[in-house]
Protein backbone atom coordinates (compact mmCIF):
# COMPACT_ATOMS: atom_id res chain seq x y z
CA UNK A 1 0.00 0.00 0.00
CA UNK A 2 1.32 3.66 -0.95
CA UNK A 3 2.15 5.52 1.84
CA UNK A 4 0.89 8.78 -0.10
CA UNK A 5 -1.30 10.21 2.26
CA UNK A 6 -2.71 12.30 -0.54
CA UNK A 7 -3.30 10.87 -3.66
CA UNK A 8 -3.05 12.79 -7.10
CA UNK A 9 -6.25 12.02 -9.29
CA UNK A 10 -5.43 14.09 -12.82
CA UNK A 11 -4.52 17.58 -11.51
CA UNK A 12 -7.30 17.00 -7.99
CA UNK A 13 -5.27 16.00 -4.76
CA UNK A 14 -7.46 13.51 -2.43
CA UNK A 15 -6.49 12.24 0.97
CA UNK A 16 -6.84 8.83 1.42
CA UNK A 17 -8.72 9.33 4.66
CA UNK A 18 -11.45 11.90 2.68
CA UNK A 19 -14.97 10.44 2.23
CA UNK A 20 -16.58 11.14 -1.21
CA UNK A 21 -19.91 9.85 -1.57
CA UNK A 22 -23.00 9.70 -4.22
CA UNK A 23 -22.48 12.67 -6.77
CA UNK A 24 -19.62 14.52 -6.07
CA UNK A 25 -17.59 16.90 -9.41
CA UNK A 26 -14.39 18.27 -8.15
CA UNK A 27 -12.99 20.79 -10.28
CA UNK A 28 -9.20 20.77 -11.80
CA UNK A 29 -6.52 21.47 -9.03
CA UNK A 30 -8.85 21.22 -6.09
CA UNK A 31 -7.08 19.86 -3.22
CA UNK A 32 -9.24 17.69 -0.54
CA UNK A 33 -8.03 17.00 2.88
CA UNK A 34 -7.51 14.74 5.53
CA UNK A 35 -11.03 13.87 6.97
CA UNK A 36 -12.96 15.81 4.88
CA UNK A 37 -16.31 14.72 4.12
CA UNK A 38 -18.08 15.22 0.75
CA UNK A 39 -21.37 13.84 1.09
CA UNK A 40 -23.50 14.06 -2.72
CA UNK A 41 -26.17 11.30 -1.57
CA UNK A 42 -29.31 13.40 -1.60
CA UNK A 43 -28.27 15.99 -3.99
CA UNK A 44 -25.54 16.90 -6.30
CA UNK A 45 -22.42 18.75 -4.97
CA UNK A 46 -20.02 20.84 -7.55
CA UNK A 47 -16.31 22.26 -6.64
CA UNK A 48 -15.33 24.33 -8.97
CA UNK A 49 -11.83 25.22 -10.07
CA UNK A 50 -8.95 24.99 -7.63
CA UNK A 51 -10.83 24.84 -4.00
CA UNK A 52 -9.27 24.02 -1.34
CA UNK A 53 -10.96 21.75 1.51
CA UNK A 54 -9.25 21.78 5.13
CA UNK A 55 -8.91 18.84 7.09
CA UNK A 56 -12.48 17.77 8.96
CA UNK A 57 -14.85 19.93 7.01
CA UNK A 58 -18.15 18.39 5.71
CA UNK A 59 -19.97 19.50 2.70
CA UNK A 60 -23.67 18.25 2.37
CA UNK A 61 -26.81 19.07 0.96
CA UNK A 62 -30.62 19.78 1.68
CA UNK A 63 -32.74 17.11 -0.01
CA UNK A 64 -32.63 18.23 -3.49
CA UNK A 65 -31.16 20.91 -3.51
CA UNK A 66 -27.34 21.01 -4.44
CA UNK A 67 -25.10 22.45 -3.36
CA UNK A 68 -22.30 24.43 -5.76
CA UNK A 69 -18.66 26.34 -4.52
CA UNK A 70 -17.62 28.43 -7.75
CA UNK A 71 -13.70 28.98 -8.20
CA UNK A 72 -10.74 29.92 -6.02
CA UNK A 73 -12.51 29.11 -2.80
CA UNK A 74 -11.45 28.19 0.34
CA UNK A 75 -13.18 25.84 3.47
CA UNK A 76 -10.81 26.02 6.64
CA UNK A 77 -10.65 23.21 8.99
CA UNK A 78 -13.56 21.82 10.59
CA UNK A 79 -16.11 23.82 8.87
CA UNK A 80 -19.98 22.67 7.95
CA UNK A 81 -21.02 23.88 4.43
CA UNK A 82 -24.81 22.93 3.71
CA UNK A 83 -26.12 25.80 1.72
CA UNK A 84 -26.54 26.15 -1.65
CA UNK A 85 -24.00 28.38 -3.18
CA UNK A 86 -20.27 29.72 -2.04
CA UNK A 87 -19.52 32.42 -5.08
CA UNK A 88 -16.24 32.35 -5.78
CA UNK A 89 -13.03 33.95 -4.41
CA UNK A 90 -14.25 33.40 -0.76
CA UNK A 91 -13.33 32.05 2.52
CA UNK A 92 -15.06 29.92 4.58
CA UNK A 93 -12.74 29.98 7.36
CA UNK A 94 -11.99 27.53 10.68
CA UNK A 95 -15.43 25.97 12.49
CA UNK A 96 -17.51 28.46 10.28
CA UNK A 97 -21.28 26.80 9.87
CA UNK A 98 -23.07 28.07 6.82
CA UNK A 99 -26.75 26.53 7.06
CA UNK A 100 -29.61 25.34 4.90
CA UNK A 101 -30.50 27.48 1.98
CA UNK A 102 -27.70 30.02 2.78
CA UNK A 103 -26.31 31.88 -0.54
CA UNK A 104 -22.65 33.76 0.38
CA UNK A 105 -21.76 36.32 -2.96
CA UNK A 106 -18.49 36.43 -4.35
CA UNK A 107 -15.37 38.00 -2.93
CA UNK A 108 -16.66 37.36 0.88
CA UNK A 109 -15.59 35.93 3.98
CA UNK A 110 -17.55 34.28 6.80
CA UNK A 111 -15.22 34.22 10.17
CA UNK A 112 -13.95 31.71 12.23
CA UNK A 113 -16.91 29.98 14.11
CA UNK A 114 -19.32 32.39 12.40
CA UNK A 115 -22.96 30.70 12.01
CA UNK A 116 -24.71 31.45 9.18
CA UNK A 117 -28.62 30.57 9.74
CA UNK A 118 -30.41 28.81 7.27
CA UNK A 119 -31.55 30.92 4.38
CA UNK A 120 -29.13 33.79 4.42
CA UNK A 121 -27.60 35.67 1.68
CA UNK A 122 -24.43 37.51 2.36
CA UNK A 123 -23.70 39.64 -0.59
CA UNK A 124 -20.97 39.96 -2.62
CA UNK A 125 -17.76 41.60 -1.15
CA UNK A 126 -18.55 40.99 2.41
CA UNK A 127 -17.18 40.18 5.34
CA UNK A 128 -19.17 38.10 8.39
CA UNK A 129 -19.06 37.43 11.73
CA UNK A 130 -20.46 36.17 14.75
CA UNK A 131 -22.97 33.84 15.93
CA UNK A 132 -25.62 34.39 13.61
CA UNK A 133 -23.52 36.02 11.10
CA UNK A 134 -23.47 39.48 10.33
CA UNK A 135 -21.90 41.54 7.71
CA UNK A 136 -19.22 43.64 9.36
CA UNK A 137 -17.61 45.43 6.77
CA UNK A 138 -16.54 45.52 3.24
CA UNK A 139 -13.73 42.69 2.06
CA UNK A 140 -10.18 44.86 2.11
CA UNK A 141 -7.16 44.53 -0.68
CA UNK A 142 -5.44 42.43 2.26
CA UNK A 143 -8.14 40.10 3.06
CA UNK A 144 -8.55 39.11 -0.75
CA UNK A 145 -4.10 38.66 -1.16
CA UNK A 146 -4.83 36.11 2.01
CA UNK A 147 -6.92 34.07 0.07
CA UNK A 148 -4.67 33.92 -2.89
CA UNK A 149 -1.46 32.95 0.20
CA UNK A 150 -4.21 30.45 1.15
CA UNK A 151 -4.80 28.99 -2.11
CA UNK A 152 -1.58 28.89 -3.71
CA UNK A 153 -0.03 27.78 -0.31
CA UNK A 154 -2.43 24.82 0.23
CA UNK A 155 -1.78 23.72 -3.48
CA UNK A 156 1.90 23.21 -3.36
CA UNK A 157 1.49 21.56 0.25
CA UNK A 158 -0.96 18.60 -1.56
CA UNK A 159 1.56 18.37 -4.42
CA UNK A 160 4.60 18.38 -2.17
CA UNK A 161 2.13 15.70 -0.36
CA UNK A 162 1.22 13.49 -3.22
CA UNK A 163 4.96 13.18 -4.00
CA UNK A 164 5.97 11.59 -0.97
CA UNK A 165 7.51 14.26 1.21
CA UNK A 166 5.58 14.25 3.72
CA UNK A 167 4.76 10.26 5.15
CA UNK A 168 2.63 9.05 7.93
CA UNK A 169 4.59 7.96 11.44
CA UNK A 170 4.23 3.98 11.20
CA UNK A 171 5.94 2.57 14.09
CA UNK A 172 6.06 -0.92 12.58
CA UNK A 173 7.95 0.01 9.68
CA UNK A 174 10.56 1.40 11.59
CA UNK A 175 11.14 -1.63 13.58
CA UNK A 176 9.76 -0.25 16.62
CA UNK A 177 6.56 -0.90 18.64
CA UNK A 178 4.41 1.89 20.30
CA UNK A 179 5.96 0.88 23.42
CA UNK A 180 9.23 0.96 21.92
CA UNK A 181 8.38 4.18 20.54
CA UNK A 182 7.94 5.94 24.19
CA UNK A 183 3.87 5.15 24.20
CA UNK A 184 2.06 3.94 27.54
CA UNK A 185 5.42 3.49 29.47
CA UNK A 186 4.95 6.89 30.93
CA UNK A 187 8.05 8.23 29.02
CA UNK A 188 7.94 11.34 26.95
CA UNK A 189 7.88 10.11 24.01
CA UNK A 190 10.11 11.22 20.86
CA UNK A 191 9.68 13.85 18.57
CA UNK A 192 9.01 12.00 14.85
CA UNK A 193 9.88 13.56 11.54
CA UNK A 194 7.63 12.15 8.65
CA UNK A 195 9.48 13.51 6.04
CA UNK A 196 12.20 12.12 3.74
CA UNK A 197 14.56 14.20 4.74
CA UNK A 198 13.81 15.64 8.49
CA UNK A 199 16.73 18.40 8.30
CA UNK A 200 15.23 19.56 4.60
Amino acid sequence: MSLHEIERIGEVFVARSAIIVGDVTLGEGCNIWHHVVLRGDVAPIRLGKRVNVQDGSVLHCTHDVPLEIADDVAIGHLACVHCKRVGPNTLIATRATVLDDCEIGQDCMIGAGAVVPPGTVIPDGSVALGMPAKVIRPIRDRDREYLRRVLTHYRDLARRHAEGEFKPFAPEEAGRTASQAGFGTGESPPTFHSRENPGA
